[in-house]
């Protein structure tokens, strides 16, 4: 399985490597290599890739930076020569964090973790997966009630238990099937099937309520009108 990528990279020797390291594994196709933030901002905004490789220390935003303006974060590999940064990034739910220099071994090693990451957490019609408390968390899709965004978080919500990954509301909008999810306020995505109107600008799933925004009202009454349960 192939990776699309891009290579967040101010110095050039070192963006070269990077490359080369990418393409004697055969698993990575690079789709772009930018020289600061502000660059990759501007291609991801346009292209949706696998996998960032990103050195910290770049010229005007940081890396970090660049990740909190990221509505999708990708996978992220970590390039930097300052072992102090390590406890950040891994707060950011890096993939990997390799140390500069490192060895192609090394790179080959955070790749294959890259990949089967990037396999097991496949969706599919009837499960997700997510990671929570640092596990990685199989979830039918029958079993979501809702789903409410935390800030930086998201919290998913069963009947049974409680689950809160780092994401936002736009990659848990690509990640559940629009036929059974719908955003019915910034703040919640909702299953359909579970739901029914409570009041007007409210939807009751079991002892939830969920508020609905007024730009949504219509949508929402003509989604349960018209669903499938």
């Amino acid at each position: 399985m192939m990776l699309s990528s891009i290579i967040v990279e101010d110095v050039l020797p070192s963006a070269d490597m990077l490359r080369q390291f990418c393409e004697k594994t055969g698993k990575i196709a690079v789709k772009a290599s930018c020289g600061s933030a502000e660059q990759a901002l501007e291609f991801l905004s346009q292209n949706n890739v696998d996998l960032i490789f990103l050195d910290v220390e770049i010229p005007g935003l940081n890396g970090f930076e660049l990740l909190d303006r990221l509505e999708i974060r990708p996978q992220v590999i970590v390039t930097t020569a300052e072992p102090a940064h390590a406890y950040r990034a891994f707060e950011y739910r890096v993939t990997d964090f390799l140390r500069k220099p490192f060895s192609y071994q090394r790179f080959a090693d955070a790749v294959d973790k890259a990949a089967l990451t990037r396999q097991f957490m496949r969706s599919s019609d009837e499960q997700v997966f997510i990671k929570s408390n640092g596990k990685m968390v199989r979830l039918a899709l029958r079993d979501i009630l809702y789903v409410e965004s935390m800030g930086d978080y998201v919290r998913y919500v069963t009947a049974e238990k409680k689950y809160i990954t780092l994401s936002t509301m736009k990659e848990v909008e690509n990640l559940l099937p629009a036929q059974h999810f719908m955003k019915v306020h910034r703040s919640y995505i909702v299953q359909l099937s579970k739901a029914v109107p409570a009041r007007e600008s409210q939807l009751a799933i079991g002892d939830h309520r969920i508020p609905v925004s007024k730009a949504n009202r219509q949508a929402v009454g003509q989604r349960l009108q018209n669903r499938t349960v």
